[in-house]
């Protein structure tokens, strides 16, 4: 797993699976904390696979970050992870960026 910032926005690459939930747990939770307060993204762009474990952190992730004043997006969902959010119910925990129209 390759964890990169933009900005607000923490760039996951890789395989977001049970064995980087630690790693990724701890980049969120030190990306929130430096930013403060505000907007927070988290780009699932190039996650090439993700799991329920992986997706339970980004929910909790989610209510820690509303908890603390700041508001946290995932951005860059693609069909496998909105099917296994939806799957999960995990769907009315987290919020997902919706895309923007392409002409």
């Amino acid at each position: 797993m390759e964890i990169t910032t933009d900005g607000d926005t923490l760039i996951l690459r890789g395989d977001f699976d049970v064995r980087s939930t630690m790693q990724v747990r701890s980049a969120i939770y030190e990306h929130l904390a430096a930013r403060g307060e505000g907007d927070v993204h988290i780009d699932l762009s190039d996650v090439r696979a993700i799991d329920l474990t992986a997706l339970k952190v980004l929910a909790v992730a989610t209510r820690w970050a509303s908890r603390s004043g700041q508001h946290l997006t995932l951005r860059g969902c693609g069909p496998a992870v909105r099917r296994l959010l939806h799957l999960s119910r995990l769907i009315r925990v987290v919020e997902i960026e919706r895309e923007a129209a392409t002409a």
